[in-house]
């Protein structure tokens, strides 16, 4: 599978922040396409980037979903992310360098569904799509964490079993475009909860979250090249001053394009928790 973008990124999110030693068995298993591993103990959370040759990273993905769902355990987990389970969310996303979002997902989607299909038959973990479907409707992240396995007009898996395991739960697999995941901390929850459905829209998902006794609004840009982390870090600070607080800081969780990472002046980039080696291209290359 090689149409379209020249590589394939594949961000995987696991249920697991704190314990560095499988954290780098984890990091071993996903071979040479890994690129990055952002982990954070207070969400429990590790995000794995990996990107190259569209097979390669086909094949360490699913080399990270057997040790994933082989080393962890659901039922032991406690944290501040929502999650579905111990290997939460596998998107695949075409990726060209100097390009901030490749829009053909033909390659993407054809990958998504090998993985959730194999996931299910070889793993025994219910998958669900998200992206375009095969009936031409789109579902989105949150639609999967909103709906799956709800007893009311749930969600069923779209592979494997019709309940989640104990132990490993279910997965949301997706084709999707480049997305930036970005956190920018604030004085206090009450204020964090006032600014996260006011900066939540077409281009930004949201959430207040308490983490590890700070307050953070925590973002996915899903056109970062309509709006990026300079233009987010500037609402929220703007919208923080207007509740009576202050921005304490950011941090970006994977990596970001070069060519979002050009619109930020290099004067603002440790303001905003960036910088020139968090990119994709700077890893690959």
């Amino acid at each position: 599978m090689s149409t379209g973008p020249r590589y394939l990124e594949c961000v995987v999110n696991v249920s697991e922040g704190r314990d560095e030693a499988v954290l780098a068995m984890l990091s071993a298993s996903a071979g040479p396409t890994l690129l990055d591993l952002h982990r954070d103990p207070d969400h429990n959370r590790a995000v794995l980037t990996l990107a190259g040759p569209h097979d390669d990273v086909a094949a360490g993905a699913r080399s990270l979903a057997t040790a994933t769902v082989g080393r962890l355990d659901l039922r032991a987990h406690d944290g501040v992310h929502p999650r579905l389970g111990v290997l939460d969310v596998v998107p695949f996303v075409p990726y060209e360098p100097g390009h901030a979002a490749p829009g053909d997902l033909t390659a993407a989607v054809a990958h998504r569904d090998d993985f959730a299909r194999w996931l299910a038959d070889d793993l025994g973990v219910p998958s669900f799509l998200y992206g375009p479907l095969p009936d031409g409707r789109d579902r989105s992240l949150p639609d999967i964490r909103r709906h799956a396995f709800a007893r009311s007009a749930g969600l069923t898996p779209d592979f494997g079993p019709a309940r989640p395991d104990p132990r490993a739960g279910a997965t949301a697999v997706g084709a999707r475009r480049v997305l930036v995941a970005y956190n920018v901390w604030v004085s206090s929850l009450e204020v964090a909860r006032l600014i996260a459905p006011l900066v939540r829209g077409p281009h930004v998902r949201a959430l207040a979250l308490a983490v590890g006794g700070r307050a953070q609004v925590s973002c996915n840009l899903t056109e970062p090249d309509t709006l990026g982390p300079a233009q987010l870090y500037d609402a929220v600070a703007a919208l923080a001053a207007e509740a009576g607080g202050a921005v304490e800081g950011a941090e970006l969780v994977g990596l970001l394009p070069e060519v979002v990472l050009a619109t930020v002046p290099p004067a603002r980039r440790p303001e905003l928790g960036l910088n020139a080696e968090a990119t994709v291209e700077s890893r690959l290359a």
